[in-house]
């Protein structure tokens, strides 16, 4: 009754008339049905897409019901979603993890709290993190001079153990040369820096060993930054342009290219 009335139809008031009835109970019972049926096929259009795109959120939905024609916002929609149980999971990303601070080796103080260097080869921080690649994850290793933010060891491998730290840590031996007992290595309590082989490499060089406090990422904030700007400017924002780069890598043959900006890497030492 109330669409666009053909050429010649009745309108409401003529058809109210003509049933014996008021317009003004037409309109209380419109209000009581008319809704209900409107609603129930929102819920329905809901439930349809909600099926065929199993990702879609509520915003993705309340634009395709518009682009359909249905006069819908997205708050309606996130109602109806809630109560029909129709919201989409979201699946956490795999996050390879680089850190297994429990373990059974000796974890030494922190000597690196609020140390301000003032030349090189006083302090280098050292961390891992995992590199996401076209045909897998690789880790990688780096050692940095505090001081001139310069990397100064690094290895790039596709297993995570204490061998991809030592090869950081000896490619910076080389390059640098420490003065005996001037050196603090900083890193966190992962394992790999807390077993006995790289504490005992450590000392052989007479460098003093330094760990992180637990749960905190602040210590070691400038090996921390170095792994997120590499990570944004050269991984995730600047594509490999061809996949036969990164077969090398899981090889353990080639080396990977180098970046056209940000930090360059030193030329690495294999142990």
């Amino acid at each position: 009754m109330t669409a666009a009335l053909p050429q010649g139809g009745l309108p409401v008031e003529r058809l109210c008339a003509l049933a014996g009835v008021s317009r003004a109970g037409y309109y209380r019972r419109w209000q009581d049905a008319r809704p209900r049926r409107e609603e129930t096929a929102v819920r329905d259009a809901i439930q349809r897409l909600a099926l065929a795109h199993r990702h879609y959120g509520y915003r993705r939905i309340a634009a395709q019901l518009r682009r359909e024609g249905m006069a819908v916002n997205r708050k309606r929609v996130l109602r109806l979603m809630r109560e029909d149980n129709l919201l989409c999971l979201r699946k956490r990303a795999f996050v390879p993890a680089t850190t297994a601070s429990r373990h059974h080796w000796r974890v030494v103080p922190n000597l690196a709290r609020g140390m301000q260097p003032t030349g090189l080869d006083q302090l280098w921080v050292a961390d891992i993190t995992y590199v996401r690649l076209a045909e897998g994850v690789a880790y990688l290793a780096a050692v940095i001079d505090a001081f001139s933010r310069r990397v100064v060891g690094w290895a790039l491998e596709r297993y995570l153990d204490v061998n991809l730290a030592l090869a950081a840590l000896d490619m910076a031996l080389v390059a640098r040369r420490p003065a005996p007992d001037s050196l603090i290595h900083h890193s966190d309590r992962g394992v790999q820096y807390a077993c006995e082989d790289y504490i005992a490499r450590l000392a052989a060089h007479r460098i003093r060993p330094s760990m992180s406090r637990v749960g905190n990422p602040y210590d070691n904030a400038k090996a921390e930054s170095f792994m997120k700007t590499l990570k944004q400017e050269e991984v995730d924002g600047r594509a490999y342009r061809d996949a036969a780069v990164h077969r090398p890598l899981h090889r353990g043959g080639l080396q990977p290219p180098a970046p056209a900006f940000g930090p360059r890497l030193p030329t690495p030492c294999r142990v």
